[in-house]
């Protein structure tokens, strides 16, 4: 079992340090990120950089902390999910498919999350600490808990760029 909580920190502090980095990074670019959203064809571009922004740093630190770990993974999820959609997935596979990168690093972290999903996060997080920490989820789903959870946020990501995405069109900020 040792492994297995090793394996699901190292996952969680890895995702969770990027995410969290993501989000800092577009919260200090606030202006930028919301210009980039609607240069892209979301609608309510400012309302879509803080959202994206207070979702990154949410799950980043939520999967740090290892607390509220299912939530975090949804969010993650869905975070790459948009992302895919909406840009990467035209650029094929490979990230280094300039001037767009191809999703290689979106699908990365939304199947590192998936496999935090179906283990769990582990014995050193809050989650354990205060018996939050899936086990009733687990019972209730078995082995297809982690697959619950990652389409539970691709489904969350799909809705979102229904919702506010429109592919060709350019959204003025301010």
């Amino acid at each position: 079992m040792e492994a297995i909580d090793t394996a699901a920190l190292g996952l969680r502090l890895a995702i969770g340090i990027v995410m969290l980095a993501h989000g800092i990074k577009h919260l200090r670019g606030r202006e930028k990120t919301s210009r980039w959203f609607g240069s892209i064809g979301f609608k309510a571009p400012q309302l879509q950089w803080f959202f994206s922004t207070a979702t990154e740093i949410g799950v980043g630190v939520l999967l740090i902390l290892g607390f509220g770990t299912s939530l975090a993974i949804m969010g993650t999820v869905a975070i790459m999910t948009v992302a895919f959609i909406s840009v990467h997935r035209k650029a094929g596979f490979w990230i280094t498919a300039r001037p767009d990168e191809g999703y290689e690093y979106v699908l990365t972290l939304a199947v590192a999350a998936a496999a935090l999903a179906a283990i769990g996060a582990g014995s050193w997080s809050i989650d354990a600490a205060i018996e939050l920490d899936g086990q009733a989820v687990t019972v209730l789903l078995d082995e297809w808990v982690g697959i619950a959870l990652a389409l539970g946020g691709v489904a969350a990501g799909i809705g979102q760029t229904i919702i506010f995405l429109r592919p060709g069109s350019v959204v003025q900020t301010g």
